[in-house]
């Protein structure tokens, strides 16, 4: 949501000294928003089991850190170069909320998961719900040969 609207305020601006660095934090607030909802409308429904990825809290950990990065460095660059109006500078605020909510997010994850490469020998769920055990073996067969003859 605060992609969202850091991409709203974005495309009010009306003018810019140094337009890259708009046009850069553009296209990280607008491909951190689209993104996001597309992960979210994945995972929420059962359309996650049709796209062929099996390792969805990975994917969704490396995302999370790219897009995280990606807005600290857009934000830092439209501080840098910009008009210094009072849009421009709540754009920034909203840019800086985002990336801070990406990396209470990445913090969220760690805690609860970890790292997604380190596993610790402990089986890892392929589509972010809880991990299916192993059913034990069958100890006695309900078919047996004095039954099959009956």
């Amino acid at each position: 949501l605060l992609s969202f609207v850091a991409f709203i305020l974005e495309e009010v601006v009306s003018s810019c000294i140094s337009c890259t660095a708009l046009y850069f934090f553009e296209f990280v607030s607008c491909t951190a928003f689209l993104f996001t909802l597309l992960l979210l409308v994945l995972l929420s429904t059962t359309l996650h089991t049709r796209v062929g990825i099996t390792c969805w809290p990975s994917l969704d950990f490396y995302y999370t850190a790219a897009i995280t990065l990606l807005f600290f460095i857009s934000s830092i660059v439209f501080a840098a170069n910009n008009n210094g109006t009072d849009l421009e500078k709540t754009t920034m605020a909203f840019g800086f909320l985002a990336m801070a909510a990406f990396v209470a997010d990445l913090v969220l994850a760690f805690r609860s998961r970890g790292f997604p490469w380190q596993t610790g020998g402990k089986p890892v769920s392929s589509n972010g719900g809880p991990v299916a055990t192993e059913t034990p073996a069958e100890t006695e067969k309900l078919n047996t040969e004095t039954n099959a003859t009956q």
